[in-house]
């Protein structure tokens, strides 16, 4: 697959979908040296989940039975709005550990949702069964090629206004988000990639040289609390010798009370992953290194102004 051909036209397809999202060079934090931040969280429903949902339903076409998928709150989110601004029905399966503020935002969509029992696992299952039986389609959150282009849209537009970064630092949960950096630089920028240390399933995958389950909690795991890599990350990583790091949620809360209070940027903990990197010097840039970090998500819960 020519991932940038995939990728340029899934940015032509959505463009009048999606927001075009600022970018910001910044110093502070308790760094030495400055940071672009792509603000990625003012994205349609507060991440940019919104690119793979709206190139997914744009590329293809939607079955009568309508759209169905699992999400731990954004990419439902995003594939609700996508949905309705589209014209689509939707069933929207989350995890309780979703929480209140983002199963709000699926609801304000207007999606069938369905909160069940259990972890991000568990809501999948639940919506290959309804795919299964009805005959509607799955927008996969991160396993599937129409979501990683989309994705890869972020990084375009990035480019065109003025990346200015040897280095990208980008939270990981199923991959799909990353899968799009990689996919679009094809190795022209360093990339790292963020975990937390108790939801770390591409680090566990590349130390296991092949996708693995792994245990998922922490204050993040309702975004990046994937139980196992995609398999499209994965390939992407491993081939372009990925550069992994992984922070405690104690260095994921300092970022995200960091950047609310230097900045004024109000991001849940999954958004403020990245810069947990530099600020806990789980990443180190080299001497005259020039960094970039992506703020994927603000669904802060509970939402402050709900």
């Amino acid at each position: 697959m020519d991932w940038q051909d995939e990728i340029e036209a899934a940015a032509e397809r959505t463009r009048p979908h999606v927001q075009q999202t600022p970018v910001m060079q910044t110093r502070g934090f308790g760094l030495d040296y400055p940071v672009e931040l792509k603000l990625e969280h003012m994205q349609h429903t507060g991440s940019f989940k919104a690119r793979g949902a709206f190139n997914t339903l744009l590329s293809q076409e939607v079955p009568a039975a309508g759209l169905v998928a699992a999400s731990g709150g954004n990419h439902g989110a995003a594939v609700a709005y996508a949905a309705h601004q589209l014209g689509h029905e939707a069933r929207i399966y989350v995890p309780g550990m979703a929480g209140p503020a983002k199963i709000s935002l699926i609801k304000r969509a207007g999606a069938d949702l369905q909160v069940v029992p259990g972890a991000y696992a568990d809501a999948l299952e639940m919506a290959q069964a309804y795919e299964a039986e009805t005959g509607a389609m799955q927008v996969h959150a991160y396993e599937a090629p129409a979501t990683v282009a989309g994705q890869g849209t972020c990084f375009a537009e990035w480019q065109t206004q003025g990346l200015d970064a040897d280095t990208l630092l980008i939270a990981v949960g199923g991959g799909g988000l990353i899968a799009g950096a990689l996919a679009w630089f094809q190795g022209a920028r360093k990339i790292v990639a963020v975990e937390p240390e108790t939801s770390c399933a591409l680090k566990s995958a590349l130390q296991a040289g092949t996708p693995v389950d792994v245990e998922v909690s922490g204050i993040a795991a309702n975004a990046l609390g994937a139980k196992r890599i995609g398999n499209i990350c994965f390939e992407l990583a491993a081939s372009q010798g990925l550069t992994s790091v992984t922070v405690p949620d104690t260095a994921i809360a300092e970022a995200q009370t960091a950047l609310w209070q230097e900045r004024r940027i109000l991001v849940e903990p999954a958004g403020a992953t990245a810069m947990a990197a530099l600020m806990s010097g789980a990443y180190r840039p080299r001497p005259g290194e020039r960094v970039a970090v992506l703020i994927c998500g603000g669904n802060i819960a509970p939402d402050p102004l709900g």
